[in-house]
């Protein structure tokens, strides 16, 4: 059941007043972002506190923030960081993205910034989908030019941003990036099976531009017969990988 908290190897998350529940595109950025011993990370649209929560586990990182704006959303990773085993690094803000930029962007910098950002469609017309559902994962919640000017903001000058995102808006994305003076050094694009279509974009910007290493990830052989790239990504994250 999806209310049910969500067990891995070090942690476990509860996730029943989340609207988005833990998915696969979360647990991939987790453990895809290139980690380059960062002192401070910043996680945008938490959730439930799985990514920041991965980047503890992953990192040595001294201060790891996090950013929700729903109330519950916020108030179940604020549980989650602290029932985990480094609840003394993780801090959940609750905050929209432009006032916490504009608040923070004269403090120190981020060396990683992170995010799994909304992205249906603001045209989707889907009953099943909740109201809160549906505003955790609009683009109009937030739009790719101010997750990109805030994190331009709040970003180190060596640091590097992380995101996942569908596979269609890559180019767009990577074109508001470079008004920002953000840049691709590494880019995976996701299939579920070889034969399925690319779903899913992994990209890693910097202010600096660099030759792109760019690779492709295929997820599944057939239904929950996992690739041995895939279980390599999350072995140390999901219980029977």
């Amino acid at each position: 059941m999806p209310n049910k908290p969500f067990t891995f190897k070090l942690f476990s998350v509860k996730q029943d007043r989340c609207a988005m529940k833990i998915g696969t595109d979360g647990i991939l950025l987790g453990a895809w972002a290139n980690l380059k011993d960062p002192y401070s990370i910043l996680d945008i649209g938490a959730g439930t506190g799985i990514i920041g929560l991965m980047m503890a586990q992953r990192s040595n990182a001294g201060l790891i923030d996090a950013l929700e704006i729903d109330e519950d959303a916020y108030e179940q990773c604020v549980d989650n960081f602290e029932n985990s085993n480094w609840g003394d690094r993780l801090f959940c803000y609750h905050a929209a993205l432009d006032e916490f930029a504009e608040e923070m962007h004269d403090e120190e910098k981020y060396d990683l910034i992170i995010s799994n950002p909304p992205f249906y469609s603001p045209n989707l017309n889907d009953e099943e989908i909740s109201a809160a559902r549906k505003k955790a994962r609009f683009y109009d919640a937030l739009p790719f030019e101010e997750l990109l000017e805030s994190a331009s903001k709040l970003l180190s000058d060596e640091g590097e941003f992380a995101v996942i995102l569908p596979f269609s808006e890559e180019v767009n994305f990577l074109k508001i990036a470079k008004n920002f003076n953000l840049f691709p050094n590494r880019i995976t694009r996701v299939r579920g099976t070889e034969n399925t279509p690319l779903k899913r974009s992994l990209l890693q910007l910097s202010f600096s531009e660099v030759n792109v290493q760019e690779s492709e990830l295929v997820i599944e052989i057939s239904r929950h017969q996992y690739t041995q790239e895939y279980k390599e990504l999350v072995k140390d994250f999901y219980l029977k990988m």
